[in-house]
């Protein structure tokens, strides 16, 4: 197809460098918490208003249909500029303060438009190599999430430098997003319709997809967010001042490593079933986390390993989610109902994220490792239905 290795390429840096503003926060964290004296609940408010903002703006263009009623490459450029701009206005408030937290709020609700309107784009693309294309963008999101944690690392003390550089990846996210070209099956909703958001009820194939995505999401988030604080603390007898630097860049490591393997993993997927895929990658990290919990404090040869591995198991079915849901809604809907699905999955994030610190203060850090593999464990039962429902249909 003319153009398609172009506009899938654009698309994959506008998700790299866009959503390098996603764990801005997290990464600058120990600074902002130290420069401001912030208590563990506003430092939890920062670390978990994007996840409000993107749940908001997700939702409003879920219902709106924006992305199936307007051409989306204009979507993406001005919600990655909006990002960038909120995300480049920390410079000028209040350290910690509550206009940082509503920043972080409007960075989300721009993201919400790169993250699902994206994916619209992409698999308007191709339908049977659907799980590859979804495969590289979500690689593509979770490389540019790890980002942050890098510059951070780079930057030291100076936690402005990564907000200035991950504003301006985000500006360039925008440009890239404006370049690519909509493909031979992307579908353009006729009118503004709602109701097309009650197949994600009505649609056991949707639903099902739906439900193994708020398991993985119920781990995801929570993991990306406050692995790099709990590996500090893992690592802080073996190492003393060098754990903290230690943690950042393994934080870095381990969220890249997984946005790699989601293109080997979305084409398996195309192979052997995108369910299939998705079942294993959620056995793989559940399986990890609860190694990770029992190793917890443990000899850091021991832990590293155990953490890189569930980093690298923890994101590949995400894409698979996305993929089942794109290939079962009409695609004049498929937008809309992408944007429901990241809507509701972030929704359950800013709980989880939010809860961490005080699941931490109550049963430590090994116990609440551990609490996150219950996320895995629905959504492997979840699969194992839409298998039987989908046995069928090969393409599942």
């Amino acid at each position: 197809m003319p153009g398609k290795g172009r506009s899938v390429a654009a698309l994959a840096l506008a998700a790299v460098f866009c959503m390098s503003l996603w764990f801005v926060s997290a990464a600058i964290l120990p600074e902002i918490v130290a420069e401001a004296g912030l208590g563990p609940g506003r430092a939890a408010a920062l670390s978990s208003a994007v996840q409000i903002g993107f749940v908001l703006g997700a939702l409003g263009l879920a219902i709106h249909g924006t992305a199936d009623l307007y051409d989306p490459r204009t979507v993406i450029a001005a919600s990655a500029f909006t990002a960038a701009a909120a995300n480049l206005a920390l410079l000028v408030t209040p350290v910690g303060g509550p206009a940082q937290v509503a920043l972080r709020a409007l960075t989300g609700a721009g993201l919400a438009g790169v993250y699902p309107v994206g994916m619209k784009v992409l698999v308007g693309w191709g339908t049977r190599d659907r799980g590859t294309l979804v495969g590289l963008f979500v690689g593509a999101i979770t490389v540019g999430n790890a980002l942050p944690h890098l510059f951070a690392f780079l930057g030291g003390a100076d936690w402005r430098a990564t907000v200035v550089a991950t504003s301006a990846l985000a500006v360039l996210g925008g440009v890239c997003g404006l370049v690519a070209r909509l493909g031979p099956y992307h579908a353009r909703a006729a009118r503004f319709d709602p109701g097309a958001l009650r197949l994600a009820w009505r649609d056991r194939r949707i639903r099902l997809a739906y439900l193994g995505y708020l398991g993985h999401m119920w781990e995801l988030y929570a993991f990306w967010a406050w692995i790099g604080a709990a590996l500090a603390v893992s690592f802080a007898d073996r190492l003393g001042p060098a754990a903290t630097g230690s943690a950042r860049l393994l934080t870095f490591a381990t969220i890249a490593l997984g946005g790699l393997l989601c293109l080997p993993a979305g084409r398996l997927a195309d192979r052997v079933g995108k369910a299939r895929v998705a079942l294993w990658a959620m056995a793989a990290s559940g399986s990890a986390g609860l190694l990770t919990a029992l190793a917890f404090g443990g000899p850091v040869w021991l832990v590293a390993p155990l953490v890189l591995v569930w980093g690298a198991a923890v994101i590949p079915d995400s894409a698979q989610f996305s993929a089942l849901v794109a290939d079962a809604a009409p695609q004049e809907r498929a937008g809309s109902l992408l944007a429901l699905q990241t809507a509701l999955g972030f929704s359950l994030t800013f709980f989880t994220v939010q809860a961490v610190p005080s699941v931490v203060v109550a049963v430590g850090w090994p116990w609440t490792l551990a609490i996150m593999a219950l996320g895995p464990a629905v959504g492997i039962a979840a699969m194992r239905r839409l298998i039987r429902v989908s046995s069928s249909q090969s393409e599942y």
